[in-house]
């Protein structure tokens, strides 16, 4: 994931880089016990330092694809933007996973998913905000810019921002709460439709911020990768021809009866490895298994589209149209 933002912990201030992920419940930031590579080139979090810390002493885990992370809990004050939480439960990360999170430029995580998916005990921060009166409603919504030089988006809790949306917003309704999930009626290629048709679920998606690319199911992502004409290297990255782009299909996903739809600009990212700009597919492979069939994943290339609404208090999800920003 490569949308990150600031938070505070402890008294005075500790400052971390976290995820702002809604594909998990837990807050954690890593530790100054920590001796993996990994926490070696981040910000770590000094307990004996901050007069408000509690100590808990119980442990937690969290799995990720890359391994497992390992950790301590405790309890402390919670800054995020001009909000404080009052006794965050927080993990203090001890051991991280190497090759994952060495090289990320965030410390940590905070998660927005709904309480079921939380690996620590006590409430996620959201649930906290609510509960101590902090929020003026129970929902927050995320701009996450993928254009011009600053690429800074928003994560506005308590609201939206009307000056960076055009409505209506069309909501789907949360289908399980735990993930931030909801019914997908079709994904279509150029018009047509090539998955989710006829299940009698359709499909099942996730709005994930913490995901980067749009992942569905091993054989559909294949079939697809075949329909855009992107070839596998041996990394598992799949490469499209950067002089295709603006003839590629367009992918569009159907949402509460609304096609969104994305052009190859939108869906191919371009990486610079060497001296040399390679063009990379913005879908890729993951199978998650529930009683709904095989989940897809929207991630940030498809919410970089749109203007994404979290709705705790009526469990939902909204998107609307992007305004148009002001050339540069």
């Amino acid at each position: 994931a490569q949308y990150f933002g600031m938070i505070s912990l402890g008294t005075p201030e500790q400052n971390f880089t976290v995820v702002f992920d809604t594909g998990s419940a837990d807050l954690w930031v890593p530790s100054s016990y920590c001796v993996s590579p990994a926490c070696a080139s981040h910000h770590k979090f000094k307990a004996f330092e901050s007069s408000t810390y509690v100590h808990d002493g119980r442990v937690f885990g969290i799995h990720y694809g890359s391994g497992h992370l390992l950790g301590v809990m405790a309890k402390d004050l919670l800054r995020v933007g001009s909000l404080t939480v009052e006794n965050q439960e927080f993990g203090e990360s001890v051991y991280e996973p190497s090759m994952s999170f060495v090289m990320t430029k965030f410390d940590g995580v905070l998660g927005l998913s709904y309480p079921s998916l939380a690996e620590e005990l006590g409430p996620p921060v959201f649930d906290n905000l609510i509960n101590q009166n902090k929020v003026e409603k129970p929902i927050f919504s995320f701009y996450l810019n993928n254009k011009g030089p600053g690429k800074e988006g928003e994560l506005l809790l308590g609201g939206v921002d009307e000056d960076l949306f055009v409505r209506p917003i069309n909501w789907s309704p949360v289908t399980a709460k735990g993930y931030w999930q909801i019914k997908m009626e079709a994904v279509k290629v150029q018009g047509t439709t090539a998955f989710c048709s006829g299940d009698s679920y359709s499909c099942q998606a996730i709005v994930d911020t913490g995901t980067s690319l749009i992942a569905g199911p091993t054989m559909d992502i294949l079939i697809l990768q075949q329909l855009i004409g992107a070839t596998p290297t041996p990394f598992g990255e799949f490469l499209v021809d950067c002089s295709r782009i603006s003839s590629l299909p367009v992918v569009s996903f159907v949402l509460n009866g609304v096609e969104y739809s994305l052009p190859g600009e939108a869906y191919v990212r371009k990486d610079v490895v060497g001296d040399k700009v390679v063009c990379l597919s913005g879908f890729q492979a993951v199978d998650i298994a529930t009683r709904f069939g095989r989940l897809w994943i929207l991630g940030d290339v498809f919410l970089s589209q749109v203007y994404t609404i979290f709705d705790r208090g009526q469990d939902r999800v909204g998107f609307a149209q992007l305004k148009v920003s002001p050339k540069e």
